[in-house]
């Protein structure tokens, strides 16, 4: 922005009313408050992240030391979204207050989950870590039935505020908007072409994605005027001038921004980083000057650089290695030594150097974390001689460290809730805060229909009541015999049944309707009095904790009702029990979640203990009532069941008579059947007995005829055995002469031809 002057303008809006130069004039005055914050926190960011720095291979080397703190520090301060929780201030019980606290706590947290808080929560922390302020800023959309909250994280350069010691100090508040040309000339038609289009939102001071000139519209929140005004450069009069949209408890849409640490009675941020800036460089200088010794490591020697041998030397080292780590000297003599053939650089003192280098640097980084608080725990280095005690103690400084960061988040958190659930609970159109909710409350004409229901429905049932009554012989006559106790009774019926439609309508009348729910949110001046908004916490559970936490509260519960278990039946004292056993549950968490059933629970025991306590005579004498009455009546059931009984007994008596004689006739009928199946049995068993002796019989007939068979085969098998034994000698004396016979014709013929034989010789 151009800078401007009080003499260019007047300063205050209303000596020069409908001006643009007083508000111009009071942010660039807010401007030159923070440029010295500015210009410091654009160094910051370069020094943590620069792509073009980083990505240059000429530049020095550096330990990016910063970059790790901030890593470690973000998910140390925020690590989970903030859930919102709305509760009554005071646990009266009122059940209109719970109903809208539910409601209330149901909306926004629709709105932060459309919202995207994460995303914004995350934005504040880095801001917050970093440059030492993250601002955030409350928006309320509406367009035609869509509605919403936006919740919006806004740049260091496009947020001004009032200087002054402390933020409730603060005048005015101030954000920066950019606008092309056509949504510029939509949103102020009466300006249309004017405005300077000299801003590129890609600009490096700007932060932002595109090329295209735009126009800066700053939006000026001023308590001190109580109007909201819009104003930009190039236009010497406002662009829109009004009361504020919205009725906020703060006046500002923004919660007071998430600092780290301030100047000194002032709300100028100052970034961490810059406590410890000189240790940073001094880190950066030792890693520079460590890198270059390094690279001076390498092994030189020197030789003779004429003759035989230091032609041979530098053949030697040449082969298989490219790197050239000999110098030959050609006046070796001037060089010092005529001794050794080779004389080799000293490396040891560089080599030295680097390690005081470094155990130096070690030691600036040990600085680095004492000023930030980043225990090794929290780094996740530790001694391996440490106790677990020692680590816990590490941790535990470090958290203490952090806490205040913690809680700035936690708090901004909590006051972005505040602020949407202002502007939904005053702007919002009913049908959308119950579609949000999702929640089913009844209207006046709903309750109305269920007391009317309950109203009929007590009707009905005295009716039927007499119906029965009427319909009953007994009831009829005991009526006639006594007309005032009959209809005693029945006015205590019907009074039974009217008493309990009223308890029904009247719980039905406590019941909160939309309308009451609805009413009560609208109203600015009860609802902060009567509800408490907060968030839970956005820092990562610790799961060890978490189980010791909830151990802790079990055994704290169970201990508190324990010792007051003998006073929660004595009447009187059931609040006092609820009101100690919150009172212990306090300090936990999980406490807060159990009042309801708690409150619940001491209700119902009063409730008990306020019942009518019944009187002893009273008792008394309404069980001796009770007991003539049970007499009587079972004196008149006893005579009514002894003429039922003879009545029966002569009924009885006939029926048994028919049944003897029946009995009779059908012994008789039985005994006959009896002797007929008798017989029939005798007889079957004859002829089984016939029919064996027969099968006997047969078997031995038989039985001969086989051994008879048996006789004439093996006579049959004797006979052919001998036949053929016969046979078979016959045989071998008939081979035995023709043997014989043939042995004697050879032998004679062997004699002829040996007389032959001598006779020719």
């Amino acid at each position: 922005m151009t800078e401007a002057t009080t003499a260019d303008a007047e300063y205050d809006p209303k000596e020069s009313p409908g001006e643009s130069a007083p508000w111009i004039n009071m942010l660039t005055d807010a401007e030159k408050a923070f440029r010295d914050y500015q210009e410091r926190a654009d160094n910051v960011d370069k020094q943590y992240a620069q792509l073009s720095k980083l990505a240059n291979a000429a530049r020095d080397r550096e330990f990016q030391l910063f970059w790790a703190n901030v890593q470690v520090l973000g998910p140390s301060i925020y690590a989970r979204p903030p859930v919102p929780v709305v509760t009554p201030k005071f646990k009266d019980r009122r059940r209109l207050y719970q109903t809208a606290s539910e409601l209330l706590e149901r909306v926004t947290i629709v709105s932060f989950d459309l919202a995207n808080i994460d995303e914004t929560m995350r934005l504040i922390r880095d801001d917050l870590a970093i440059q030492a302020r993250g601002v955030a800023w409350v928006r309320y959309e509406s367009e035609e039935k869509d509605e919403k909250v936006c919740y919006e994280h806004v740049d260091r350069k496009d947020f001004l505020h009032d200087p002054a010691r402390k933020w409730s100090e603060v005048g005015w508040v101030a954000r920066r908007a950019y606008l092309t040309r056509k949504k510029f000339d939509k949103r102020f038609p009466e300006f249309e072409g004017q405005g300077a289009a000299n801003v590129r939102k890609d600009d490096k001071n700007r932060g932002a994605a595109n090329s295209v000139q735009q126009i800066e519209v700053w939006e000026i929140w001023s308590r001190t005027e109580n109007k909201v005004v819009w104003v930009t450069e190039g236009v010497d009069k406002v662009l829109e001038e009004d009361k504020p949209h919205l009725k906020l408890e703060g006046f500002f849409p923004c919660p007071k921004p998430a600092y780290a640490t301030t100047q000194r009675r002032s709300l100028i941020p100052v970034p961490d980083m810059l406590y410890y800036k000189d240790q940073l460089e001094e880190v950066n200088q030792l890693t520079a000057r460590i890198h270059a010794l390094g690279e001076a490591i390498q092994v030189k020697g020197f030789y003779p650089g004429a003759g035989e041998i230091g032609e041979a030397i530098e053949t030697a080292v040449k082969t298989n290695d490219n790197r050239k780590m000999l110098v030959p000297i050609s006046n070796w003599a001037a060089f010092g030594t005529t001794g050794d053939p080779i004389i080799w650089l000293p490396v040891e003192m560089i080599a030295n150097t680097i390690v005081q280098l470094v155990e130096l640097r070690r030691q600036v980084i040990d600085d680095v974390y004492q000023i930030m608080g980043l225990s090794d725990i929290m780094r996740g280095s530790t001694e391996k001689d440490e106790t677990a005690t020692a680590q816990n103690l590490k941790a535990q400084y470090g958290s203490v460290r952090i806490r205040d960061k913690q809680s700035e988040l936690v708090r901004i958190a909590r006051d972005m809730v505040r602020l949407g659930a202002e502007i939904m609970a005053e702007n919002f159109d009913d049908s959308t805060l119950i579609d949000m909710a999702q929640m089913e409350i009844p209207t006046k004409a709903d309750i109305a229909k269920q007391v009317k229901g309950i109203e009929q429905n007590a009707e009905q049932e005295v009716n039927q009541k007499l119906q029965e009554a009427m319909a009953d012989p007994k009831t009829v006559e005991q009526a006639k015999a006594n007309p005032q106790q009959a209809q005693q009774m029945a006015q205590k019926v019907q009074q039974e049944i009217v008493q309990k439609a009223k308890a029904e309508i009247a719980k039905a009348n406590e019941t909160p309707t939309r309308e009451g729910v609805l009413k009560f949110l609208r109203d600015e001046k009860t609802r902060p009095f009567v509800l408490d908004i907060e968030t839970d916490s956005t820092i990562q559970p610790d799961e060890q904790a978490e189980k010791e936490a909830r151990t802790e509260f079990t055994t704290a519960l169970g201990g508190t009702m324990q010792q007051f278990q003998p006073l929660i039946g004595i009447p009187g004292f059931a609040p006092l029990v609820g009101e100690i056993l919150k009172f212990a549950l306090a300090p936990f968490r999980a406490g807060r979640e159990l009042e309801g059933k708690i409150d619940e629970a001491v209700e119902q025991m009063t409730a008990m203990a306020s019942q009518p306590q019944p009187n002893p005579e009273q008792e008394k004498i309404q069980a001796e009532m009770q007991m003539k009455q049970q007499e009587l009546q079972a004196k008149q059931q006893m005579e009514q069941a002894k003429m039922a009984a003879d009545a029966k007994a002569q009924e009885q008596e006939a029926g048994f008579k028919a049944q003897e004689n029946e009995a009779k006739m059908a012994q008789l009928q039985a005994q006959m059947e009896r002797d007929r199946e008798k017989g029939e049995l005798e007889m079957a068993k004859l002829r089984m007995e016939l029919q064996a002796k027969e099968a006997e019989l047969q078997i031995k007939r038989e039985s001969a005829q086989i051994d008879a068979q048996a006789q004439q085969q093996q006579a049959a098998i004797q006979v052919q055995s001998a036949t053929q034994q016969a046979e078979i000698k016959n045989r071998e004396a008939e081979q035995s002469a023709q043997h014989n016979e043939q042995a004697f014709q050879q032998k004679s013929a062997l004699n002829e031809q040996s007389a032959m034989q001598r006779g020719q010789v």
